[in-house]
């Protein structure tokens, strides 16, 4: 006889595309919001940036490509695969990075942590801070089980904010990431239900 039993999701299906993506206040005056089609030009001048091009392939250069980016957000938000929030000042205020959560697995209970800052909000632990709250929503409210947060070796920025934020190292993965300038190893670290 076949067994029935199965291990049940983690998070329902449909309980992140039943609510809309909601406002997430940080410390210092910021907010993370969805992005909307006025950030567009934030999208651009991140993609012009050599430090954003560098560890982020997913870069748009013109607007058209940055409408395209904002819409495919809101449809990975209501296709539950993705939570991308624009770093922004309240009350309408203009983006000046992105945080988010790449390759959410509901039934898995897992998601990829991602982010980048413009050059004006850089230097005082804006970074840190989104992507603590990100990871709280993520683990508390959405119910996740397990956040990943990935980076080249190369990029010594990323694995303070990792740190920073929680997250433990758990070791090397071996070209695992291609970047404008070849294949990169890479940094793996998590945070995971009950983590302090």
């Amino acid at each position: 006889m076949i067994s029935s039993w199965r291990i049940p999701a983690v998070v329902p299906a449909g309980r992140m595309a039943r609510g809309g993506q909601p406002v997430l206040g940080l410390a210092g005056g910021l907010e993370l919001r969805p992005w909307r089609t006025d950030d567009v030009d934030a999208l651009v001048e991140a993609g012009q940036d050599p430090a954003i091009r560098q560890w982020n392939l997913l870069v748009v250069e013109t607007s058209e490509e940055a409408r395209a980016r904002i819409e495919r957000m809101h449809r990975r938000w209501q296709d539950e695969r993705g939570a991308i929030w624009a770093v922004a000042r309240p009350d309408g205020g203009r983006a000046v990075g992105l945080v988010g959560l790449n390759d959410i697995d509901l039934e898995g209970g897992s998601a990829e942590v991602v982010y980048w800052l413009l050059p004006s909000a850089r230097g005082g632990g804006v970074v840190v801070e989104a992507t603590k709250r990100v990871s709280r929503w993520a683990l508390d409210e959405l119910g996740l089980h397990r956040l990943r947060l990935c980076h080249s070796v190369l990029n010594p920025a990323s694995c303070r904010v990792a740190a920073r934020a929680g997250y433990t190292a758990e070791g090397t993965m071996r070209s695992a990431l291609l970047h404008a300038d070849g294949w990169h190893d890479q940094h793996l670290h998590a945070l995971v239900q009950g983590d302090a």
